[in-house]
């Protein structure tokens, strides 16, 4: 039930209960059936009113001429009215609105002469405020003890201030809001750590802010934990806007034994458009080397994005006399380009481009990671399909290059078009269960291929045209799908295919009886090697299992995949193959189209059976710690091992092939294991060479010897993060990280990154974690002879580990032991320090080819990352 009466008589009831001066109204004041609704006029400079009391809100809506839009004002705990003085004030939770205005506050005096609202905290019995008032216009947004704000002039006055702008904190004792976007502050605080008490800030007498754009200042210091550093700057330029910006990028001091004293990064950030940027920067160095990179950047969404570098580096280590003096000229390309693939359906285009001089890597100063980087490759690709049609066509542009050998290859053009399956069988309108021809299918796959190759030592038009090779690559496959037999038992799979290759040179050894020696001829032409092959293959599994009684452990189940396959291959190759003598008294048969782009096929026919038996085993056990079906756990022992083998029943020798064993573990879904070998069946001569006798004839049996073998194990053990949610935000930062277009096929910037900002990738959360992993292998090396070879064992440890020395102090280190040398090849280690808005690092390496020591202390916000001390010093040993 509600109350309505004219304004007169609803004043004369707030006079009656109480002076003018003291709260006429409370939300307990008036039980739910007296609450007052007035719609006529209270003082003459009011149109219209609205005034509405519940137990639980006040609420008031005035319009005014002078104004734009009408105030609405909220309180849940009181109101009070004061009629002469023409006054409201609101207790509580209150909010008041003017367009895009919200003001909240505990306590909002609403002067109705004015037109002034005056906000304040409140505070308990010790002085601490509890609650502070807050506003919000716009892009504004900031919270303060007192506001005094005049909606009719929109000029503001706050004291002692906080206000975010992007990443920055703004700390006002004084501040004056002139206009919408325009602010003045008395004493200014600017800081990055978003604290009430910042660790540290730059202390300012006097500030300019317009929001979200830029921050203008007089005189400022920094200060850490209130200790003031006696270093001032004249004025202070902050910029405030979101996202990319023109500017400096400042330089950061390092030294290099080679290099000398040196500035790094010096250069410019450019915004040249919505879609466009570049950043052009260098490095000098006391010795006179330097460097100079354009870095361009583009993107637009949902369309593509991409990165392009160019470095030119001149290197000059000591001075002109001095035993150890080079002067080196060298430049670096990096490309890299992705596209959306839903802007262009079945179109691609990428491209991950990283070549340059052989030794740039080498030469890079005060970088370990890139130094030891060898072997680099390129690929610029495009890829046509179309839709409704089995055809695809792929055109790219390759390069690889050793750094070691100097040896570059490019291959250009990579031509590739290739025709899905085809089922000429088969009708487009069929029912029921297709016949077995309908499952007859061919496609086609080509490639072809332009390739030079050269040394950056001896860069030569006449030596790319010796070296330029082409080549060309056709296969039709056929298959068909037959139904399985006995009762679905085995699936039976025929197959036919026809190969083709074209090659653009021959290749020849002849011995020299007069010198003693070989020598090689190539004949450049055309010419082309074929290949045709028949299978039929058969495939199976077999399961067993045990089952346990009054065990934990419910049961073992052993899976067997047997494959047989029943093989031919004529001998089309018979006349690219000769036998010439590499050895006084030795011979060995050869191919002519030995080192072209596509290799000529296998000499010989082959008539026989290939057979594979590849297993697993599988447990069921019952954990103590759940009950039910999810007690009962399914678990791999060992993920897969077996071997592979055939026999050529055609052969004049050696019939039998190669026998090849792996294994795939993972123990205790912890430790990854890896095996892999090769054994041969045969005895040898004294060579080393395989003879037609097995290897268990003779009196002592034997399997046969191996050839190739490698094991490697690998784990990781870490501790629970301390805190779940913030071990996920951290991996979801990562990877935003490692994926930013920007980065992607740029390796050079991303290990750049990671080197010069480490505490980024130092995880707190995390108390210690520990990953480690080993492997030994070793292989028969033919020698430079040709006709003796040399067994080669490598084996190496990998470690590293990360371990929080307290909450704040963490150590981690990384290495490489080689047991070969019985020494460390690498070892780093580093010590950083959590310091909520700042980090410090410090990183060792004190082994090594490139040894070096750094000391770094920065604030974590980005837009102060250039805000550091660093100290770094870099050794060469070559």
């Amino acid at each position: 039930m509600a109350y309505a009466a004219p304004v007169s008589n609803f004043c004369s009831l707030l006079t009656q209960t109480a002076d003018t001066t003291k709260p006429l109204l409370k939300k307990d004041s008036l039980s739910n059936d007296q609450i007052p609704v007035v719609d006529t006029t209270i003082t003459p400079s009011i149109d219209s009113s609205i005034f509405k009391t519940k137990v639980d809100t006040f609420s008031l809506k005035i319009s005014k001429d002078t104004l734009e839009a009408p105030l609405k004002y909220e309180a849940e705990d009181s109101a009070v009215i004061l009629i002469q003085d023409k006054k409201v004030l609101l207790y509580g939770k209150t909010k008041t609105e003017y367009k895009d205005i919200t003001l909240k506050a505990p306590q909002v005096e609403v002067d109705q002469v004015t037109q002034v609202v005056t906000a304040v905290n409140t505070k308990d019995s010790s002085g601490v405020v509890t609650e502070a008032a807050e506003f919000k216009s716009g892009d504004s947004e900031f919270t303060s003890d007192t506001i005094r704000y005049n909606f009719k002039s929109q000029i503001g006055l706050t004291k002692n201030t906080y206000s975010q702008q992007g990443e920055f904190l703004v700390i006002g004792e004084v501040a004056k809001k002139v206009s919408e976007s325009t602010t003045f502050i008395k004493r200014a605080r600017f800081t990055t750590c978003l604290l009430d008490d910042p660790h540290f800030d730059f202390v300012t007498p006097r500030m300019k802010v317009i929001n979200q754009k830029l921050a203008v200042s007089g005189p400022a210091h920094l200060e850490f934990e209130g200790v003031p550093v006696p270093i001032y700057l004249p004025f202070g330029f902050y910029p405030l806007s979101q996202g990319r910006h023109s500017g400096l990028l400042p330089p950061r001091f390092a030294s290099n034994e080679q290099f000398g004293l040196g500035l790094e990064g010096l250069g410019y950030y450019k915004v040249l458009s919505d879609y466009w940027d570049v950043k052009v920067y260098g490095n000098v160095y006391s010795y006179g080397g330097w460097s100079v990179n354009v870095n361009p950047t583009y993107r637009k969404r949902y369309r593509y994005s991409g990165a392009f570098n160019l470095s030119l580096q001149t290197t000059k280590f000591n001075f002109k006399g001095d035993p150890d003096f080079l002067r080196n000229k060298s430049f670096f390309v990096n490309w890299n380009h992705s596209v959306d693939g839903k802007s262009r359906p079945g179109t691609t285009f990428s491209a991950n481009v990283n070549a340059g001089s052989t030794k740039f890597n080498q030469l890079t100063p005060n970088n370990v990671q890139i130094n030891f980087q060898n072997q680099l490759g390129s690929s610029i690709a495009y890829s046509k399909s179309w839709a409704g049609k089995p055809y695809n066509l792929t055109l790219s542009a390759n390069h690889n290059q050793n750094n070691s050998t100097r040896l570059i290859n490019i291959s250009l053009p990579d031509a590739g078009f290739s025709v899905s399956t085809l089922y000429p069988f088969q009708s487009k309108n069929d029912v029921g269960t297709p016949k077995w021809y309908q499952k007859l299918g061919i496609g086609y796959n080509g490639n072809f291929r332009n390739q030079v190759s050269f040394y950056d030592t001896a860069f030569k038009l006449k030596n790319l045209i010796d070296t330029l090779q082409w080549g060309a690559q056709h296969n039709i496959p056929i298959t068909l799908a037959l139904p399985p037999i006995f009762g679905g038992a085995i699936i039976v799979s025929p197959s036919f295919s026809y190969s083709q290759v074209w090659i653009a040179q021959k290749f020849r050894r002849k011995w020299n009886t007069a010198n003693q020696k070989v020598d090689t001829t190539i004949t450049k032409g055309f010419y082309t090697d074929h290949q045709a092959f028949f299978s039929l293959g058969f495939n199976t599994a077999i399961y067993g299992t045990y089952q346990f009684k009054k065990s934990r452990v419910i049961a073992i189940r052993h899976v067997i995949r047997p494959t047989f396959s029943i093989n031919y291959k004529p001998d089309l190759s018979k006349s690219h193959f000769y036998t010439d003598t590499v050895f006084a008294g030795v011979t060995q048969r050869f191919s002519e189209f030995e080192g072209a782009l596509y290799s000529g096929y296998g000499e010989g026919r082959t008539g026989g059976i290939g057979f594979q038996v590849d297993n697993n085993l599988e447990m069921k056990w019952r954990s103590k710690k759940d009950t039910g079906e999810n007690a009962i756990k399914k678990i791999k022992l060992i993920d897969g091992y077996g071997f592979s083998s055939g026999y050529n029943f055609l052969r004049d020798s050696l019939k039998l092939d190669i026998f090849s064993l792996y294994l795939r573990a993972t123990l205790f879904d912890k430790i990854q294991i890896n095996a892999q070998s090769s054994l041969d069946p045969y005895q040898t001569d004294q060579y080393g060479r395989d003879i037609d006798k097995y290897a268990w004839e003779g009196g002592k049996f034997k399997l046969g010897r191996l050839t190739y073998g490698s094991v490697s194990m690998s784990t990781s053990f870490k501790s629970k993060p301390k805190d779940p949610k913030k071990e996920e935000q951290r991996k979801k930062e990562m990877e935003n990280r490692l994926n930013d277009p920007n980065l992607i096929g740029d390796q050079r910037r991303l290990l750049d990154y990671m080197q010069q900002n480490p505490g980024d990738f130092v995880d707190f959360n995390v108390p210690w974690q520990v990953t480690l992993g080993y492997s030994i292998s070793f292989t028969n090396r033919l020698q430079p002879d040709l006709i003796s070879f040399k067994k080669d064992f490598t084996s190496g440890l990998n470690f590293s580990g990360s371990f929080n020395l307290t909450p704040k102090w963490n150590f981690s280190t990384s290495g490489n032991y080689d047991f070969d040398n019985r020494k460390l090849q690498t070892f780093q280690m580093s010590i950083n320090r959590e310091m909520h808005c700042w980090q410090l690092s410090i990183n060792v390496t004190p082994i090594g080819l490139y040894r070096s020591f750094s000391f770094t202390i920065s604030p974590k916000s980005s837009v102060l990352q250039d805000l550091k001390i660093n100290r770094s010093r870099f050794f060469s040993n070559f």
